[in-house]
């Protein structure tokens, strides 16, 4: 006998920030379609909610319609989700609107926030003491606002018991995906990423910036530094040395060391490893490939030097990373349920 589909609850706080809320939305709705095009009953349904039914205004300036006024005590939520924006920052110090929030997560069976949307989430305090994380431009915000949080300032998305957060904007994609895998099986949520044409899928506790973009998001670095820095990516096997890669620019080792750290913000000897790491990382998450294997392919020495940098800069060894962040098994509780 098959189970009534799960209720996705998305709460937006206007103006609320649109992709949180139609990037969470299509997953789910995506989900459903490709569930119900192979013979089977749709998995979910997806509703929006606001402070009270009607228009949804939405920081850029259209409006979306919400069915539902979150104060209705009849609304009900298997998942509920708060979308982040402008609105879920100032609506977290409405006090009638937090009681309801509190009272709305009090009956959903799991609930996560998207973006900033940690930040209403918070004020219930309903996270106090919990790992959590947002936008990397607001961890100071919501440390100063709710100090009782442990905030992760790396992951993309992190869960304690039912209570979910990600961080900005499209992460909250990355972290619908991670909810449809856990329901539904890797192979599906796969499937809704090539719909989507979007990765499959980082892992919650990647950091939200990759090394590269890390660096080059200052725009600092010279042309001939960029071009340098793909090809190293495209050759962490390789012997990275300073020599070599001053060499590849015609340029003397002291002076590359100096201009590239000075472009670069980094050491080209840090910079070669957070790139190795970050392909481990990748690595580790998504394939069945043994440790050793991984080590050679990025270019540490052997497993015991990946190791050991793991140790030190992920505060963790690779075994235990994969562990925690490889692709959950398909056929997870909701496929249960439903079947």
């Amino acid at each position: 006998m098959h189970q009534p589909p799960h209720r996705i609850v998305i709460l937006g706080l206007p103006p609320a920030q649109m992709l949180d809320v139609t990037g969470a939305l299509d997953v789910f709705t995506i989900a459903s379609d490709i569930v119900e095009a192979g013979g089977g009953p749709r998995p979910y349904t997806v509703m929006l909610a606001g402070p009270e039914a009607g228009p949804l205004m939405t920081t850029s300036g259209i409006a979306l319609h919400a069915t539902h006024g979150m104060t209705d005590a009849a609304l009900r939520a298997d998942t509920l989700l708060v979308a982040g924006g402008r609105g879920a920052r100032a609506w977290a110090g409405n006090a009638e609107l937090v009681a309801a929030l509190a009272a709305l997560c009090a009956r959903a069976e799991r609930v996560g926030s998207i973006c900033t949307g940690a930040f209403a989430l918070a004020a219930t305090g309903l996270l106090d003491g919990q790992r959590v994380t947002t936008h990397w431009a607001h961890f100071d915000e919501l440390a100063a606002r709710f100090p009782a949080l442990a905030i992760d300032r790396d992951a993309l998305f992190v869960s304690a018991g039912k209570y979910h957060t990600s961080a900005g904007i499209t992460a909250g994609i990355d972290f619908t995906l991670a909810l449809v895998e856990r329901d539904l099986g890797t192979a599906l949520a796969r499937a809704v990423a090539r719909e989507l044409v979007v990765f499959m899928k980082r892992p919650g506790g990647q950091a939200q910036f990759s090394t590269r973009l890390l660096h080059d998001a200052s725009g600092t670095a010279a042309e001939r530094f960029a071009t340098l820095t793909h090809w190293i990516a495209e050759h962490l096997a390789d012997d990275l040395c300073v020599d070599v890669l001053a060499a590849r620019l015609s340029m003397s080792p002291r002076n590359f060391v100096r201009r590239f750290t000075a472009a670069m913000g980094t050491t080209p000897g840090k910079y070669v490893l957070m790139l190795r790491l970050d392909e481990a990382r990748r690595l580790l998450s998504e394939g069945d490939l043994p440790v050793a294997q991984v080590a050679r392919r990025c270019g540490f020495q052997s497993d015991e030097a990946m190791r050991g940098a793991f140790q030190r800069h992920v505060s963790t060894s690779p075994t235990a990373f994969r562990a925690r962040f490889r692709s959950a098994a398909p056929g997870a509780r909701l496929a249960e349920k439903l079947g």
